[in-house]
């Protein structure tokens, strides 16, 4: 689906909208962000065309505020992990009636436009799941707020883009919080998509840009190819604009970020977020904060993967800042900010008071700074054009699999649990009795034949006498030993350790009587657990960033530093 009009005058958060690379001077050879990413890539997808223009045309990657308590004389905003789209409330006097107000404020949408929804998490014998919130920048200028803040008049009333694109997964314990960036620049297929309110039919494309979908019919089609590409159940999502980053960073005083050089995006024809500053630590805030988040030209090697470290950088120091100081006690300065978050938000159906955003962001608090782990999708140079991407299939598959199977991007929470102790020593090995079920059938095929009595027989060969078959079928994905009491768990942790099952895989339950391991459609063949082997820790190439390294620091591209 090509469009038309480059946007060479427009720049926004974190999508830039030509995608081309500089050169290592300031005069990149094919002319900026209007050179060859102002060009049309080719159209495998029979319609497919680039969106020229400046850099930047990018949007806040994480949404904006959060809804505040209310207290008698003063107002204290927190924000938890993330919560950089839930809305503020809290200001003097704010009864039903300006709540209520604020609510329709908020828009909302369809949470998923394609044909095929990826089912949702299933909980764990603790009656926990998993959070997939999708957090979008979009690129609109469609208000005079987000006009003023960049980008040209000729593109208000046009379809907006997602340029910034961010699926943050807050583990089912609410230990661990993981995020995936998707550069905009990236070539996926986007699945077929319904508007909700026009019935308009956009047909599947085999490869577009990434930041596409939100133009074919709205947020719910940016959740669908989500969807398509990890195949992870996306429960919200959340989406704001130029103004909402703005009023976020005055909010709370500054984001402090760091270059190690100094910094100058923009190049002799006037393309780059214009961001300048000095080598060190700046707190930014206002249009300087957008520029931030917009910048590509000037950080690293001058790619959009570039500008999705830098706005991991400062996201994780905006979760610090208001973690520890979003201290707000100006009841004007409050109402405003409330009216402009609310405003610059759009979320699913679902998801649609202030009371739910408050709800949702009670969750994201749940989870430390130090179990943040910020990552970018791993992709590689598209063979047909250099200036777009492609995901770097391994890679990829890997990073995306960790999410989808709970499991902490930073290596830690494996190591954590291969040496978590018990508070109830275990018997000796010959005095433990363990059920083994076969729950091999959880992959839509018949159980495998005889697993439960291959995994028992497996156990008293390693010296568990009292293991034995339990002829109870119970489908499940992944392999799990169960225990229903605390003077049991000590027991469970050795059957798992003798098998090679994670601990992370021992749960306690009540739907058993005594410690039972089930044998899940993850191990189907063979007498030793294939879990074992799975990944503990992001691959290298997605660039991991944990939420408490408070002396992260972009490096400068070369021929875009200054003095």
């Amino acid at each position: 689906m090509a469009r038309s009009g480059a946007r060479e005058d427009e720049e926004v958060l974190p999508r830039d909208r030509t995608g081309g690379e500089a050169t290592p001077d300031t005069k990149p050879a094919h002319g900026g962000d209007g050179g060859p990413r102002g060009k049309a890539a080719p159209e495998p997808s029979g319609g497919h065309g680039d969106h020229g223009g400046r850099e930047g045309g990018e949007s806040d990657a994480g949404p904006g505020p959060v809804p505040g308590r209310r207290r008698p004389k003063r107002r204290i905003l927190r924000w938890s992990a993330l919560t950089l789209a839930v809305v503020i409330l809290g200001t003097a006097g704010a009864g039903y009636l300006y709540y209520e107000h604020l609510n329709s404020n908020i828009r909302k949408d369809k949470l998923n436009l394609g044909d095929d929804a990826v089912p949702r998490a299933t909980a764990n014998p603790a009656g926990q799941t998993p959070l997939n919130i999708l957090m979008i920048g979009s690129d609109s200028r469609n208000t005079a707020e987000d006009l003023k803040l960049g980008g040209s008049r000729n593109d208000v009333g046009r379809p907006p883009l997602a340029d910034v694109q961010m699926l943050v997964h807050v583990s089912a314990d609410r230990s661990n919080m993981s995020v995936v960036s998707l550069p905009r620049d990236t070539m996926i297929p986007i699945p077929r998509c319904t508007d909700a309110h026009t019935g308009k039919v956009y047909g599947a494309l085999s490869l577009a840009m990434a930041n596409e979908s939100l133009g074919r019919g709205g947020p719910g089609c940016t959740v669908a190819t989500w969807e398509k590409l990890t195949r992870i159940h996306i429960d919200h999502f959340m989406v704001v604009d130029f103004s909402g980053v703005v009023s976020m960073a005055d909010a709370i005083g500054g984001v402090p970020v760091c270059v190690r050089q100094n910094v100058y995006s923009h190049t002799y024809d006037g393309h780059g977020s214009g961001l300048k500053l000095k080598a060190g630590t700046t707190p930014v805030k206002g249009r300087q904060a957008l520029q931030w988040l917009r910048t590509r030209y000037g950080f690293e090697d001058g790619t959009d993967t570039g500008r999705t470290h830098a706005q991991h950088m400062y996201m994780n120091s905006m979760v610090r800042q208001l973690r520890q100081n979003a201290t707000l006690s100006n009841p004007d300065e409050m109402r405003r900010l409330a009216e402009t978050a609310t405003k610059a938000l759009t979320v699913d159906e679902d998801l649609g008071t202030v009371k739910k955003l408050y709800d949702l962001s009670e969750e994201f608090k749940k989870v430390p700074t130090k179990g943040i782990t910020m990552t970018t999708l791993p992709t590689v140079q598209w063979p047909q054009d250099r200036n777009r991407l492609v995901p770097l299939d391994k890679d990829a598959d890997q990073l995306l699999s960790m999410v989808r199977d709970d499991t902490p991007l930073d290596g830690h929470g494996a190591k954590k649990e291969a040496e978590r102790p018990s508070d109830d020593p275990a018997a000796p090995d010959a005095q433990i009795a363990v059920l083994v079920r076969n729950g091999t059938g959880m992959d839509g095929g018949a159980p495998e034949p005889r697993r439960a009595l291959t995994v028992a027989r497996v156990l008293r060969d390693k010296g568990f006498a009292q293991a034995a078959e339990d002829s109870t079928l119970t489908p499940r994905a992944k392999t799990t030993v169960l225990y229903p009491s605390a003077d049991l768990e000590g027991d469970a942790q050795a059957a798992a350790k003798a098998l090679g099952v994670p601990f992370a895989s021992v749960l306690r339950s009540t739907d058993v009587s005594g410690v039972t391991l089930i044998v899940g459609s993850d191990w189907r063949t063979g007498d030793s657990y294939p879990g074992s082997a799975k990944p503990t820790k992001a691959p290298e190439s997605s660039a991991a960033l944990n939420g408490d390294k408070d002396d992260a620091c972009m490096e400068v591209q070369k021929g875009f530093t200054w003095g």
